[in-house]
């Protein structure tokens, strides 16, 4: 029994060297001689040799009087096992069973504690819960952000839709009133992006309580398997030790009987607390007496060697048993219950730690999220170029208005007689005109700004929209598009810092009005003029609708497949090499007009932080613009552009914003 428990034991001790969660701990073997083994003193009980810091004192030799010889050789046999500090028997020199950053006073303290293991589990169940709650907080949360982000995002976007198409004032009311309907888009874009954190947070935290939860349940099977092996262990013992008894009684029978003496005079000594006591004694002396019965010495002399002969065997079964039990204790207690605690106890580590740092990047995130939507209300710095929504407010003129509003007016309507007639012979009842004071009042002059776009512009019969990018520039002897030219001035004067620059549309009605007013006549608009300012928008939407126009994309058709397969290599420098050479085929015009607009992109990427346009956002928006797009019916000679291709359109305009300076840039240009 003793050999089948040392070897499962020794079983569960090796697949713990693999699969213990705490698999970082250097294994440490007990050296040959380390068992603290005591020869001549009575073993103590099971409950002796739980999990108190050390043994009771050993008993002397005094304590029990008038043994028989066969007694002192039974109690020369039972080992003492003494349990020292956990800590303090493991080697100093250079083997360490914890990291120098993990606190080895817990873990002592732990080691010397019986509760040690069901109290680390105990607070793991605890941090679970706690860390669990803290995710379904953040989930709710994150569901309420967004839907308050969502809707003020579409309150605020359909306000301002509402508001173009009515019929309301003009002048600086609407320009207020539309720049405040940005604020709050801006406030709802942040309050969305809260929300995503707190998504990714929630999601982080449900997994930590599952990773830790799996490991506690690892460690506790683990734990449990450890106590069962010892204790099966030391029960075996305690059977060999009652073998041992019943052996020892009977060979005091046997020689007392051989002695001449009887049992009823002899002094038998029964040590207390020795398993079967008087009980077992009595019964082995019955049993004994009846069969010396009748017998001769030389019966007696071969009853006395087999029983002797058993003796001997017990005390070797009961002294391996004994043995190892205490290899079994003394490599748990020094060993694998440290292991199995700092295993525990980095559970608890880990799941407080996640806990509290999650907590504290929520509150974080919380105080940013506030005061990103106060500096948007109130910017803090005043030379700022970003208005609060309280001084956006405080700059509606509504006298400038009315008066911008009765010259606008009287200029349209000033020719039709409304209302009785002003002037007329006296003798008929007329009054003489009253003196004008201010002559800009009751004159009907041509308006400064018409906001209602009403106003006639004159077809000089040079269009600019759908026209063929040479065949325009050839007309126009120019080298660069004038509506390129003149749209990327204005963006970087008024745009550049704006968010989601080029990824946000303006309005289509006055996309479409400032269109026409380009096609007509582009020298008599004005794009520095409140009108477009207001809403730069406007002017980016007008811009990427020119690119789509164009007969031929700005990368042309035959070029395309070359742009698509260079996008595929997976070497970023060969990929590099490639479009290089692919932007060199591109024709004059082409080339010309595509070095000055990715040179315009690559200015919009440098405010990143303040429009949130990163390179790749703009190759995601430009991608389909400047490559242009085919059905799959087409039946022109050019290769069919699909959706399929799009990922490698974006990817190569990525590459070729990012390595603007190579391409474009001429060592003399970059000197100058």
């Amino acid at each position: 029994m003793g050999d089948d428990a040392y070897k499962a034991w020794k079983s569960t001790t090796d697949h713990s060297d693999s699969s213990n969660p705490a698999d970082g701990i250097t294994a440490f073997q007990s050296p040959p001689g380390h068992y603290l083994v005591q020869e001549g003193v009575t073993s103590p009980t099971l409950t002796q040799l739980s999990l108190k810091p050390s043994s009771p004192p050993p008993r002397s030799s005094s304590d029990s009087p008038a043994r028989s010889p066969a007694s002192k050789h039974r109690d020369s046999i039972p080992l003492t096992v003494e349990r020292r500090d956990t800590l303090s028997t493991i080697p100093s020199d250079g083997v360490s069973l914890v990291e120098p950053s993990f606190d080895e006073n817990v873990l002592r303290a732990l080691c010397e504690l019986d509760c040690g293991v069901p109290l680390l589990l105990d607070r793991i169940k605890q941090g679970l819960v706690s860390c669990r709650e803290a995710s379904v907080f953040f989930k709710k949360r994150a569901a309420l952000e967004e839907e308050y982000g969502k809707s003020l995002q579409k309150l605020a976007r359909g306000t301002s839709e509402v508001y173009s198409m009515n019929d309301g004032k003009a002048g600086s009311f609407v320009t207020a009133w539309q720049s405040s309907m940005r604020l709050h888009e801006l406030m709802a874009e942040n309050r969305i992006r809260f929300s995503h954190r707190l998504n990714e947070m929630s999601e982080e935290l449900a997994s930590l309580a599952k990773e830790v939860d799996k490991n506690r349940k690892q460690t506790k099977e683990l734990a449990s398997r450890y106590e069962r092996v010892l204790q099966d262990a030391e029960i075996n013992m305690e059977k060999s030790k009652a073998r041992l008894d019943v052996s020892s009684e009977e060979l005091e029978r046997v020689l007392l009987q051989k002695e001449g003496e009887s049992f009823s005079e002899s002094a038998v000594q029964v040590k207390p607390g020795v398993l079967g006591g008087k009980r077992v004694l009595g019964k082995a002396v019955a049993k004994g007496g009846l069969l010396l019965k009748g017998k001769n010495p030389g019966n007696i002399l071969r009853q006395e060697d087999d029983i002797r002969l058993r003796v001997s065997n017990a005390s070797d079964s009961y002294r391996k048993a004994l043995n190892d039990t205490q290899a079994m204790r003394q490599e748990y207690f020094n060993f694998q219950l440290p292991r199995i605690l700092r295993a525990l106890k980095e559970c608890v580590d880990e799941i407080d730690l996640g806990t509290k740092y999650h907590l504290t990047r929520y509150a974080f995130l919380f105080e940013s999220i506030v005061l990103s939507d106060g500096s948007t209300l109130v910017p803090i710095a005043p030379e700022e170029e970003a208005t609060g929504l309280k001084a956006l407010y405080e700059a509606i003129d509504n006298r400038a208005d009315f008066k911008t509003y009765m010259q606008n007016y009287a200029y349209a309507h000033g020719g039709v007689a409304k209302g009785p007639r002003r002037e007329g012979p006296a003798e008929e009842g007329f009054l003489p005109p009253l003196p004008t004071h201010n002559a800009s009042y009751g004159a009907a002059q041509p308006p400064q700004s018409v906001a209602n776009g009403n106003t006639q512009i004159s077809d000089r019969g040079r269009p600019t929209f759908g026209i063929d990018l040479a065949e325009q520039m050839a007309r126009d002897q120019v080298e660069l598009p004038p509506i390129l030219e003149k749209c990327c001035v204005a963006i970087e004067k008024y745009g550049i810092r704006c968010q989601g620059i080029y990824r946000l549309s303006g309005m289509a009605r006055r996309v479409g009005m400032l269109k026409e007013r380009l096609d007509k006549d582009m020298s008599s608009v004005d794009l520095d003029s409140e009108e477009w300012t207001a809403d730069i928008n406007n002017v980016t939407s007008v811009l990427k609708l020119w690119f789509r126009e164009l007969p031929e994309p700005l990368l042309t058709f035959n070029l395309h497949q070359g742009f698509v397969d260079a996008a595929k290599i997976e070497n970023d420098r060969l990929r590099h090499i490639r479009l290089h050479e692919r932007v060199n085929d591109l024709p004059d015009p082409n080339y010309a007009t595509l070095k000055y607009f990715m040179g315009h992109l690559h200015r919009i990427a440098q405010y990143e932080a303040e429009n949130s346009m990163s390179i790749q956002n703009l190759a995601i928006v430009f991608g389909p613009t400047l490559f242009g797009q085919i059905s799959n019916g087409s039946t022109s000679g050019h290769a069919n552009v699909t959706m399929a291709d799009a990922p490698y359109q974006n990817r190569a305009l990525e590459t070729i914003l990012e390595h603007y300076a190579d391409i474009f840039v001429d060592e003399s240009e970059a000197t100058a």
